[in-house]
């Protein structure tokens, strides 16, 4: 009998270490190798790298607007690293704004294991990072977070309440995105991951803008809509046409992001 007691352990001990590699590795994508910098696009930027408070290793690259005042921090998706977001950087530096893009510890020649409290602490570390040089006007900084960068700004917001928030095409929480993947809710107790945007959400001070693209198959439309009925005002919600990876394509997106911005940290001009 004991003999069987401790097989049974065993096989539950096996179960619940495949069942947290199967949960990490549908989660992160991280891949390594920097495939270009903003220099291959013709955009002068520093290299930066920094420690968090627990020890993490952390690159990231400022990109100057010319004139810029306004600074974007963009927490980037689960996929890939800081080299796959160069359209993005390049639009955002044509309208005027400063970027600071980092990757999160475990993707690029960031160093450490990624987690959800790791990510959050190295976006909060980013965000101190940023708002210390003498470049950059801290009560000037956009949180832009997409897909899984959603979350964790949405995270950073409540941490630090200065700025505005943007998230676009993310996600309610982990259990819910389990539930649209494998047709059934799988207890919290047996996730090691939350990211549960939802709960954090309604305790923003700050704007937020919320954007979603109504044929995202990715992350379906109803969270965007969820997360910004918990959201307290100031709030807005633009509905975007296309899905998940070409909402950039949508022109009025552009359109609306940057009145948002301007009309809350900038100089709005109509």
């Amino acid at each position: 009998m004991t003999t069987r007691i401790l097989i049974f352990f065993i096989l539950l001990l096996l179960i619940w270490y495949l069942l947290k590699l199967f949960e990490r590795r549908n989660i992160y994508f991280p891949i390594s190798r920097i495939e270009a910098t903003p220099k291959d696009i013709g955009l002068d930027y520093e290299d930066v790298f920094f420690k968090t408070d627990d020890g993490a290793i952390i690159n990231g690259w400022f990109i100057p607007a010319l004139s810029g005042e306004i600074t974007i921090l963009f927490c980037h998706g689960n996929g890939g690293n800081i080299s796959h977001r160069l359209d993005i950087i390049r639009i955002f530096n044509n309208l005027g704004y400063n970027v600071f893009i980092f990757d999160y510890r475990g993707y690029g020649r960031s160093k450490g294991r990624v987690s959800e409290e790791g990510t959050y602490r190295d976006a909060l570390t980013a965000y101190n990072y940023i708002i210390r040089r003498n470049d950059v006007e801290g009560e000037k900084v956009c949180i832009f977070g997409r897909s899984l960068g959603g979350p964790i700004a949405i995270d950073l917001a409540t941490r630090v309440n200065k700025g505005i928030l943007i998230c676009e095409g993310s996600f309610t929480s982990i259990m819910d995105m389990a539930k649209i993947a494998y047709g059934i809710r799988i207890p919290a107790k047996l996730l090691s991951h939350r990211y549960d945007a939802l709960s954090k959400i309604e305790k923003v001070t700050i704007p937020k803008l919320i954007i979603h693209g109504r044929s995202d198959w990715m992350i379906p439309i109803e969270h965007g809509k969820r997360l910004f009925q918990s959201a307290k005002p100031p709030k807005e919600f633009y509905e975007a046409r296309g899905g998940h990876e070409d909402i950039y394509l949508d022109d009025e997106y552009w359109k609306k992001l940057s009145k948002f911005i301007e009309g809350y940290i900038g100089k709005l001009i109509l």
